[in-house]
């Protein structure tokens, strides 16, 4: 007998109409506090809907993300993030564990986050939004939609946090100050996440404290663990900035193509002479991240089209 819900509302889960067949894996996917917890009690009859009704074969199992990985035989078993402790060894043997419940006509229900997880175990992904289904479907379909969103989100709260400058080093003679570093998205806007692929600019602003004949003022893009992605200046870029006079400010605005894998970056600003004497060097001064809709390796995101003929 299959799961049933009937409209079943228990908060934040709101009239979840569903059915979670006999014999089937089904990764429950969302943001925290849509629903899943409580789906997943509901389907182990560990809770009744405040309204509406989930009919089930008998009372299943729920494990909790802490719990011990019990996968002996049941009707229904529901894992709420279970397989996020475990390490190699045990998440092998658990695919094994719930293959073979799977075959037994059993009804697997787990919530997770991790999207190689979901891709090797479900027969069908279902994604909680607000306490609805929103969708489901073969994770190849649901997964990318649901990263697209989570990027989405991700760069709304990117805008929403201002800009810190944390220097992991400072130097230079004094002559000029970088007063602010920022990076913008395509739409304008200051954010800590962009997006990859999309147009993206970084701004210094400096202001000079001391006449500087012929100020260079450039930036380096890092990884998190240090590596080189991409630097310029604005001598590389065959732009003349002098002379200056003290107490004037610049604003430089470098724009680019954001051709980045999504991860960790730092960057790095400094003004100084074309013979490399500092005025102000913030290193590793402001940190962002690149999201994107999905996986890609490596720094570079080419973006790569792939074709394929038969001979």
């Amino acid at each position: 007998m299959a799961i049933q819900f009937r409209e079943a509302t228990l908060a934040p889960l709101d009239q979840l109409t569903a059915t979670a067949p006999d014999g089937a894996l089904i990764a429950i996917i969302g943001e925290d506090g849509g629903g899943q917890r409580e789906l997943l009690r509901l389907a182990a009859g560990l809770e009744r809907p405040h309204s509406g009704e989930v009919l089930l074969p008998s009372s299943g199992r729920y494990l909790g993300p802490a719990e011990p990985l019990n996968l002996a035989p049941v009707p229904v078993l529901a894992l709420d993030h279970t397989l996020a402790t475990c390490d190699a060894l045990v998440r092998a043997r658990a695919a094994l564990g719930l293959e073979r419940l799977r075959r037994s006509g059993a009804t697997v229900l787990f919530a997770s986050h991790e999207p190689e997880l979901i891709a090797a175990l479900s027969d069908e992904v279902w994604w909680l939004h607000g306490g609805r289904l929103y969708a489901r479907g073969d994770h190849r379909e649901i997964l990318p939609k649901y990263q697209h969103h989570i990027a989405a989100r991700q760069r709304a709260w990117g805008e929403s946090i201002p800009p810190g400058v944390f220097p992991a080093l400072r130097r230079g003679d004094g002559r000029a100050e970088i007063l602010a570093l920022e990076t913008f998205g395509q739409n304008g806007l200051p954010t800590i996440v962009l997006q990859s692929g999309e147009a993206a600019a970084i701004r210094v602003t400096v202001k000079f404290h001391a006449a500087v004949d012929q100020p260079v003022v450039g930036i380096m893009i890092r990884t998190r663990i240090g590596f080189e992605v991409y630097g310029t200046n604005t001598e590389l870029e065959r732009l003349s900035l002098g002379p200056v006079a003290a107490g004037e400010t610049l604003r430089l605005t470098f724009r680019f193509p954001c051709l980045l894998c999504p991860q960790e970056y730092t960057l790095t600003a400094a003004s100084h002479d074309p013979d490399g004497v500092w005025h102000d060097w913030l290193e590793d001064a402001l940190a962002f991240s690149v999201a994107d809709s999905r996986y890609t390796a490596g720094v570079a995101n080419l973006r790569a089209q792939v074709s394929a003929e038969r001979l």
